[in-house]
């Protein structure tokens, strides 16, 4: 048993949680079984792995670049709080689980293998559980398997004193929930991309599908008429800058950073070291403005290298082993799609919203103090503006993820307060970790197994319910995008 766990591990630690990697050895699975020349499944696997290091330097970039802002923030008023995002919430459960639970990390490498192989299960039934997507987003399943071996530990300890069975129960509720998550963006995803033919599995799944309705509601106006996409929009005269989005992104994260950099001023940020005394500090705002026009264009270029190998390639596994299914990959593929404004639009209204929640917070005098953390702030609420963008136009995109953000301040100070983790500095703090996964773990804590048992039936039942609404073009939309369109539009004459 020893020794499986350490192959595991190293292929966990080497491949699976190491996204680049991982989705290179499935571009290199899906040439081979297409029988494509040696020479052709090596440059793809290369081109793959390349593009998604390109996408990781982008995402790191924009995470760093925004560093001296969200310290500044905490040290600067003094703020004794915990913070929202992944990797503080990962190393709050590596440093609490044990204390808190007596179990030691390495069950969280367990509990993600078993729950990928359950997701694998489901999709491999698809006929039966309408299931099509499959989550190979690695680093994100390391940090959710961690938070969720720490819910589930708090709301059914019981089952601490058998590792077989709270492995099971983990599993199975994770496993569903990355196969069910994934599979409601794959329709909003399509139609996004003009049927590129991934989905996305990420940690705000269920608020994509969820704002995309919303969206999609608030686009449709009277006489059948949409709402104009921001791609849509050409601005008159002097305004027509804010057409080009390298343009309008700087122009609006300069307003946006030197607001805030101001407040801290420069003798904070020479003292911190993100500044020498002889820097120009409006150069520095304009030089960290920049700099986010720079790495968001980095992002977007990683993501057309390796989109186009991995849909090509995923053919191959989705015709020999897994027939209908789709890959299920990081939000952020979702930006060299639809509109580029909306990424910087969805990014800035979602801050205000978590920003005015803290204020909240803060007068409420609540015992649970939130730091906003970059990627929830940043990923959630750009993807969530992409697709509120494409169904809803300017106004969803203006409104939803401001809303995003509101959800996850408010659902993060109380799932972290409820479970103890905010005593350990940090939690996941995306959408759904903010708002779907409080529900299931406040029903398993007050039901017990009975709430198991429903966690697990509601998972099971929405895409039960996605097939019935759609049972014509429910598996066309992934088999056969343009004969989706070609009977959507039928449908819609």
């Amino acid at each position: 048993m020893e020794i499986l766990l350490k192959i595991w591990t190293f292929v966990a630690n080497n491949i699976l949680t190491q996204p680049a990697f991982f989705i290179g050895l499935i571009v290199i699975i899906g040439y081979i079984l297409l029988i494509k020349p040696w020479y052709e499944v090596l440059a793809g696997g290369i081109k793959a792995i390349v593009g998604y290091m390109i996408l990781a330097v982008g995402s790191g970039g924009l995470v760093s670049n925004f560093r001296p802002i969200l310290v500044g923030l905490k040290d600067r008023f003094n703020l004794d709080a915990m913070v929202i995002d992944p990797y503080f919430g990962q190393n709050a459960v590596t440093a609490g689980v044990e204390e808190t639970f007596g179990k030691s990390f390495s069950g969280v490498m367990w509990l993600l293998l078993i729950a990928f192989i359950v997701n694998i299960i489901l999709v491999r039934f698809r006929k039966v559980t309408k299931l099509r997507a499959v989550f190979t987003t690695g680093h994100v399943q390391v940090q959710q398997a961690s938070t969720a071996f720490w819910l589930i530990l708090f709301a059914l300890p019981q089952l601490a004193d058998s590792d077989t069975w709270i492995l099971i129960v983990m599993a199975v509720i994770l496993g569903l929930y990355w196969a069910v998550g994934s599979n409601l963006t794959i329709k909003a995803t399509q139609e996004l991309t003009d049927g590129a033919g991934f989905c996305i599995a990420h940690q705000q799944m269920f608020g994509i599908a969820i704002f995309s309705k919303i969206a999609e509601k608030m686009g449709n106006k009277k006489g059948n008429k949409e709402s104009k996409k921001l791609e849509d929009i050409k601005l008159p005269g002097w305004l027509s800058i804010f057409n080009e989005n390298m343009v309008a992104t700087s122009i609006l994260m300069y307003i946006f950073f030197g607001i805030i950099l101001l407040i801290l001023g420069k003798p904070y940020l020479v003292e911190g070291g993100f500044m020498a005394e002889t820097d120009s500090f409006f150069f520095y705002i304009l030089k960290t403005s920049l700099n986010f026009a720079v790495y968001l264009a980095i992002l977007q270029l990683g993501v057309r290298t390796f989109v186009s190998e991995l849909t090509v390639s995923f053919q191959g596994i989705s015709n020999k082993i897994l027939p209908g299914a789709v890959p299920g990959v990081d939000c952020a593929v979702s930006y060299g799609f639809g509109s580029p404004n909306a990424v910087t639009i969805g990014f800035l209204t979602g801050a205000a919203g978590q920003f005015l929640s803290i204020a909240l917070l803060i007068l409420l005098k609540s015992p649970v103090v939130l730091i906003s953390g970059f990627v929830p702030m940043f990923f959630d609420n750009a993807t969530i503006g992409v697709y509120a963008n494409n169904k809803g136009g300017l106004k969803a995109t203006l409104i939803l993820p401001f809303i995003s953000g509101i959800c996850q301040v408010f659902g993060s100070a109380f799932i972290a307060s409820f479970v103890g983790m905010s005593a350990y500095g940090g939690y996941l703090g995306m959408w759904d970790w903010a708002v779907v996964w409080p529900v299931f773990t406040v029903v398993m804590k007050y039901l017990s197994y009975a709430g198991v048992v429903l966690v697990v039936l509601a998972l099971i039942a929405i895409p039960q319910i996605q097939y019935r609404k759609n049972k014509a073009t429910y598996f066309l939309i992934t088999d056969d995008y343009e004969e989706y369109k070609v009977r959507t539009k039928t449908n819609n004459i």
